[in-house]
């Protein structure tokens, strides 16, 4: 489980990077990114019906993401809040798929340390 520290969960939050955010459109997923003013950075995992109807298999997208990001959190920068939208065909990837797309489009973004 990622610490609540480094979660958004405000839908305040939500809105402000969805609306004002920097934008990176994926294969996979959506990739929207927003400077935050704080000493670290925060996630928000979007995994909409449309990928799954089934709850088991969007929460394990959900639960993936999140631990790939916690493994991570050390080269990922701070000072950011990030929103990660996923696309229906996310479910078809591997864990160490998923992992390789996410970071390499963080780190050609200068989003990794």
């Amino acid at each position: 489980m990622l610490s609540r520290k480094y979660r958004l969960t405000k839908n305040k939050d939500f809105a402000r990077v969805a609306q004002q955010g920097e934008f990176y459109r994926g294969h996979y997923f959506n990739l929207k990114w927003i400077e935050n003013n704080l000493d670290c950075s925060r996630f928000g995992i979007v995994v909409s019906l449309k990928v799954d109807k089934k709850a088991v298999a969007r929460n394990k997208i959900k639960r993936r993401l999140r631990a790939m990001i916690r493994e991570n959190l050390g080269q990922i920068v701070s000072g950011y809040d990030f929103l990660i939208l996923t696309k229906n065909n996310i479910k078809l990837l591997s864990y160490a798929e998923i992992k390789i797309e996410l970071f390499r489009v963080l780190k050609n973004k200068g989003l990794i340390k």
